[in-house]
């Protein structure tokens, strides 16, 4: 179980005063600019992201994410990256991903605003539209905000001794939205409504560097909403774990203050694909005065299990195998639990789908 921690001198999540005048934010209202591109140019070491995924009422399930470059290289200059992965309500599985040359790529510092040929994702902070195309795929959404933007904190989590931090950025611009989506496929098109979430994720320096895994996921279920992630980082800031949490009702937040959520995982598994643990139970556990509440992700299906080194190109391949890389990434899907305590009597339970990933850096952590 990982219990809530402090700030440490070797990582800590910037919720001071002058973190946020040094960084120009408010601690309340998220800005528009936050979710334009933060990191100028794209130099070597840094990545950036925007990510969207839903959840449609026909039974699909899509993720679209545009990048600046691939997450799993980010030693690389501006390297445009779109990927689009697909649960189809036939239960057929998709997974797409292409590489773009630098010139096709365009983003604003002033909102989200982000084009990589003839894909786009933009929107306000409220509304967004995002349309993306990699061979016979073809995906158009719009996505309208029901919960305000919002994060943890600054969003900023630093990792090393001051003067000298690297930095991992979260804000998750859409926490819950309504989506309309336009899925093609071939000859077959598929038009659904349903719920959907956009974050936007940025960095100075490689994850792998930072973070040893992350276990994240979202869901809506009854009048819950639910953002919840373990962060732990890497093995030279002592595996430290840092929580983010959100718990929403109808629109409301009830909770986010991650310094009361322990975190806790059960029934283990190998994963034969990527040798590495996965827990079939996730547990997030808050109290907020006479309130309990327990959200928990039962795992019933891998949709998604691949290996870093696997995706690379060919020439990169050899450099990552002779670094020892063995990162992966497992994205899940299962049942979501949602239960509400008032002093210890069970007031409310709802229970509904879920989409959640493990994001393995480091070297495989097996529990005692």
């Amino acid at each position: 179980m990982s219990q809530p921690i402090t700030n440490s001198p070797l990582m800590y999540l910037a919720d001071r005063s002058e973190d946020y005048q040094r960084l120009g934010i408010d601690p309340m209202v998220v800005q528009p600019f936050e979710d334009g591109m933060r990191i100028e140019g794209a130099s070597e070491g840094t990545w950036e992201w925007w990510y969207f995924d839903a959840h449609l009422n026909n039974g699909a399930k899509m993720v679209v994410v545009f990048y600046t470059k691939p997450n799993t290289m980010p030693h690389l200059p501006l390297s445009p990256f779109i990927r689009i992965s697909l649960e189809l309500p036939d239960g057929r599985s998709l997974q797409k991903s292409q590489m773009f040359p630098a010139e096709v790529f365009s983003s604003s510092t002033e909102c989200c605003d982000v084009k990589i040929a003839n894909n786009h994702f933009y929107g306000d902070l409220n509304s967004y539209t995002i349309q993306a195309s990699i061979d016979d795929v073809a995906v158009e959404v719009q996505l309208q905000g029901q919960i305000r933007p919002w994060r943890p904190k600054s969003g900023h989590m630093y990792y090393g001794q001051k003067g000298n931090e690297k930095l991992f950025a979260w804000l998750p611009s859409v926490p819950q939205g309504a989506v309309l989506a336009t899925i093609r496929v071939g000859d077959e098109t598929f038009r659904a409504t349903g719920t959907g979430y956009h974050d936007h994720n940025w960095g100075n320096a490689p994850m792998a560097s930072l973070i040893h895994h992350w276990y994240w996921g979202r869901a809506q279920v009854g009048d819950f909403t639910v953002i919840a992630s373990n962060i732990t980082a890497a093995q030279q800031f002592e595996y430290i774990p840092q929580t983010v949490f959100l718990l929403a009702k109808n629109g409301e937040i009830l909770a986010d203050d991650e310094r009361c959520v322990k975190f806790s995982i059960e029934q283990i598994q190998v994963d034969e694909t990527t040798r590495k643990p996965v827990a079939d139970l996730v547990k997030y556990e808050t109290i907020n005065g006479n309130n309990r509440y327990v959200v928990t992700f039962e795992r019933t299906k891998t949709i998604l299990a691949s290996r870093f080194i696997d995706q690379a190109p060919p020439d990169q391949r050899a450099k990552l195998e002779m670094s020892g890389e063995d990162g992966a990434y497992l994205r899940f899907t299962g049942l979501v639990t949602v239960e509400h305590f008032v002093n210890e009597g069970r007031v409310a339970c709802e229970q509904g789908e879920a989409l959640w990933e493990l994001m393995y850096f480091g070297h495989a952590i097996f529990p005692a």
